[in-house]
């Protein structure tokens, strides 16, 4: 087998898409210590700062859950057991420990499970607010100050403002490539698909951010070197939703004839469209970054003015995607029982529909065995838009 180390570019991250984990397994081998988290939320520069790997966990979509059942309730996020399961079978146990954050109840209410079944050298519940007012920045400084004191204590390495400003400046790097390459997607058609994508989003969310830095650059001078198509009929599509992280649905909508242009996703675009202030202190601009900038329904968002003033606050980000990557069509997938999204869906519809823009809304179960259905259904939805 070729080492990954041999590889560049779209042929490396084919190699981390298909066997995810195996450069961090790699890396804890040469005596790096890992720390897995599952979220946008996951504080991933101060990770870095602390001089461990951040590894965000994914399930697998193809693999039924078959011991997580055991110890979680069905009604739980299927996107929460299934990855769950994994770690339970032990795909994760090269993980040192874990950043679990305060999201919804799907992880808060399953935290001891967590916590208490895999048994982990360390855990950190990271009890993030869900307002953005003057007290709750306040309060999350606190909570990331927290943070840091336990890292501290069990890497024995000290988390100083300098090491802080340094891993804001490459994970801040690491945004600007992949917006980069998410630019990339606006030519008609894009010279990136958005399976490659998806595979390029879930290839680097587990590997350090200096590696994957320059694993951006080289996807980018490949995709750039490429001719472009002359297909430019296709309808270009956005995908908004939360942990989707399998090419099982963008093959779905490209092998249905669309261009897959643009994602609002928690692997995507929310992880790379809002940078981290390099001017400010470091624990204030983190605070605000994970708690005003980063766009996620869990985070109460009240300007303070018209319900219409709100809703842009809320989704106004998705509104200028969909206008800078001329989107034809949105569609909005949401896992079941995710109350956080599924509470959004109508405003997040009547929103995108205002402006002329269809919207076709699908429930899943992170599990391919509903593919079939879900592939009818974007089938109807681009004949519709043709």
């Amino acid at each position: 087998m070729v080492e990954s180390k041999d590889l560049k570019g779209l042929a490396k991250v084919e190699r981390y898409y298909n066997d995810y984990g195996v450069r961090t397994k790699e890396l804890k081998a040469n005596g790096k210590k890992i720390i897995g988290y599952v979220s946008a939320l996951g504080p991933v520069e101060v990770l870095t700062a602390a001089g461990v790997v951040p590894f965000r966990l994914k399930g697998n979509v193809d693999e039924a859950i078959t011991k997580g059942d055991a110890y979680m309730e069905t009604i739980v996020c299927p996107f929460v057991r299934n990855v769950f399961d994994a770690a339970i079978k032990g795909r994760f146990d090269f993980m040192d420990g874990m950043v679990l954050p305060h999201l919804c109840d799907s992880l808060d209410r399953t935290s001891d499970v967590w916590r208490d079944y895999l048994n982990l050298p360390y855990f950190h519940f990271f009890n993030v607010p869900h307002v953005t007012d003057e007290p709750s920045i306040e309060f999350m400084k606190e909570i990331l100050k927290l943070l840091i004191s336990t890292l501290e204590d069990y890497t024995g390495n000290k988390i100083t403002i300098d090491s802080l400003r340094q891993a804001i400046l490459l994970h801040n790097e690491n945004r600007r490539l992949m917006r980069s390459l998410y630019d990339l997607r606006k030519n008609n058609p894009p010279l990136i698909s958005g399976t490659e994508m998806m595979k390029v989003l879930v290839a680097i969310m587990g590997i350090p951010v200096e590696e994957s830095n320059e694993l951006i650059k080289e996807i980018i001078e490949e995709v750039r070197s490429r001719k472009p198509s002359l297909d430019r009929q296709k309808k270009r599509i956005m995908l908004i939703g939360d942990q989707i992280d399998s090419v099982a649905i963008t093959e779905a909508i490209e092998g249905s004839g669309a261009y897959l242009v643009m994602d609002d996703i928690s692997i995507g675009s929310k992880m790379y469209y809002q940078d981290v202030d390099e001017e400010k202190e470091p624990i204030l601009a983190l605070a605000e970054r994970y708690l005003r900038k980063l766009k996620i329904p869990t985070t109460f968002v009240d300007t303070g003015g018209t319900y219409q003033e709100n809703l842009n606050a809320r989704f106004g980000h998705m509104r200028k995607y969909i206008e800078e990557f001329d989107v034809d069509g949105v569609i909005l997938l949401v896992y079941k029982y995710c109350d956080p999204y599924g509470f959004e869906v109508p405003a997040i519809k009547s929103y995108i529909e205002e402006i002329g823009v269809p919207v076709l809304y699908l429930e899943d179960e992170y599990s391919t065995s509903s593919l079939a259905r879900m592939k009818t259904r974007i089938e109807a939805f681009l004949e519709m838009i043709a």
